[in-house]
């Protein structure tokens, strides 16, 4: 951890729980690898031919992995289990302001919670919104829609 994180932390009574590292070259055209090797990706333009993933597909994952993980911690509050097909799908829009060629960001998430009471369901999901870290770091910077399908 390096001196501001800790200084950080300690004043305001946090614990670091992880930091991800990656080393990325050549930007959306390029790579980027993980510090312990376990991502090592191709980076593509979105909608260009390539091989390569882009950020907004790496966030749509990576928000919609930590949002089941947020709604499975509200489920065992509430002392329940989540159905084994829990399932997100996340969309990210990359969008551009034409009038100053300016680039933002929108997002959805469609959350399926087979099997599980409608209104149970959506109180598990306005809950994980509340807790889930993507969540909290979207809010009031990117416009959201949170579905419970």
């Amino acid at each position: 951890m390096n001196l501001f994180a800790n200084a950080f932390a300690t004043a305001n009574r946090e614990k670091l729980v992880y930091t991800a590292k990656t080393h990325t070259t050549g930007g959306r055209e390029g790579g980027s690898r993980s510090s312990d090797g376990r991502l090592d990706i191709k980076l593509s333009i979105p909608g260009a031919p390539g091989a390569g993933t882009n950020p907004e597909q790496l966030f749509a994952a990576g928000w919609s992995a930590c949002f089941e993980g947020a709604m499975a911690v509200v489920a065992r509050k509430k002392k329940i289990r989540l159905p084994a097909d829990t399932a997100i799908d996340a969309e990210v829009d990359l969008n551009q302001y034409l009038a100053d060629d300016t680039y933002f960001l929108r997002a959805r998430l469609s959350v399926s919670l087979p099997g599980v009471d409608r209104e149970l369901a959506q109180a598990i999901v306005n809950e994980a919104h509340q807790i889930c870290p993507y969540s909290r770091a979207t809010r009031g910077n990117i416009e959201v829609a949170i579905y419970l399908i």
